[in-house]
């Protein structure tokens, strides 16, 4: 993908950047770098003491962001997001950060790269992996998770009705030596799925939950938005753009209870230990502009959702 091209589908890229209310000596983490369209408006708005870190888990956006970003107050960190206060840690950042801001979901260039197996719009390799140096790939995973654990994780992470019938056919085509690529998957679920919704490939919802197992996307979630707490300074954005309702829903639930007062013993007659809210809810749910959606469909499940640390 062209430069220009990454700047113009960062997704909600207005929005995001004020979300994270930005101070020219502060310093930002951009969770998921991608092609660096966040990024680039981010460092527009840093001052010479700012400073911007950058993580991926995918090679080809470190190496993008290596040949493109040479500014003495960015760096790129190469790993999962999920680490984040692991890396903070080793820069002495707990508690100091001012921004986080995480943008889910696969990147444009993973989709539109065939070798990556990302879509069943073009025949590649069935990898799906954010980081194909670690993990399995989903040709991997589907020979060894059994039928019965398949249609759970489609149903559960696809949010697929048919979910048995498909489960049961991708295991008879993988014992049989079948699916090896991703247009490969793609007909064997065609076969047995009704197009049910418009304009959706009937394996688009596979493909989701597929993916999302493979990454351990949402087990990866919960961990940064916990670590988020942590790494936060006091008044520190944390900014998150989902684009299914299991992710939004899993940011939704986490700043609703990081914001409100708890009762770790709610049964007992006697208070014994209150936790005190430890984030704030900034204003609702973002979604996209008609205008954005008609530039970029990707753009159409989006949302942005806002919390800002207390003291």
């Amino acid at each position: 993908m062209e430069e220009s091209q990454s700047i113009h589908y960062s997704v909600l890229l207005n929005e995001s950047i004020e979300a994270l209310n930005i101070k020219p000596d502060g310093i930002y983490i951009d969770g998921t770098f991608g092609r660096g369209g966040h990024s680039r408006v981010i460092l527009q708005k840093l001052g010479p003491q700012g400073r911007l870190i950058g993580i991926d888990q995918d090679p080809q956006a470190v190496e993008y962001a290596k040949t493109h970003f040479d500014d003495p107050r960015f760096e790129i960190q190469h790993g999962s997001f999920e680490k984040v206060q692991e890396y903070c840690e080793a820069r002495g950042l707990l508690g100091k950060v001012d921004g986080l801001l995480l943008d889910l979901g696969v990147s444009s260039p993973q989709l539109d790269e065939a070798e990556r197996g990302f879509s069943f719009m073009r025949s590649g390799p069935l990898d799906m992996r954010m980081n194909p140096e670690e993990g399995v790939s989903a040709k991997e995973w589907l020979k060894q998770v059994d039928e019965k654990t398949l249609a759970k994780v489609l149903k559960q992470y696809g949010e697929e009705r048919f979910a048995g019938r498909i489960a049961r056919v991708i295991k008879e085509a993988s014992e049989k030596d079948q699916l090896h690529t991703t247009l490969d998957l793609a007909e064997v679920v065609k076969k047995v799925a009704p197009k049910t919704e418009k304009n959706k490939h009937p394996a688009t919802r596979t493909f989701q939950a597929i993916r999302i197992a493979v990454n351990r996307e949402l087990d990866v979630l919960k961990n940064v938005l916990q670590a988020a707490v942590e790494i936060l300074a006091p008044e520190g954005r944390l900014a998150v753009i989902s684009f299914h309702s299991l992710e939004d829903r899993i940011v939704k639930q986490f700043i609703r209870d990081q914001s409100t007062i708890r009762d770790l013993f709610p049964d007992s007659p006697i208070q014994l230990e209150v936790i005190e809210p430890v984030l704030k809810k900034i204003g609702k749910p973002i979604f996209p502009t008609e205008e954005e959606c008609r530039l970029n469909s990707r753009s159409r499940s989006a949302v942005l959702r806002i919390a800002e640390r207390l003291k």
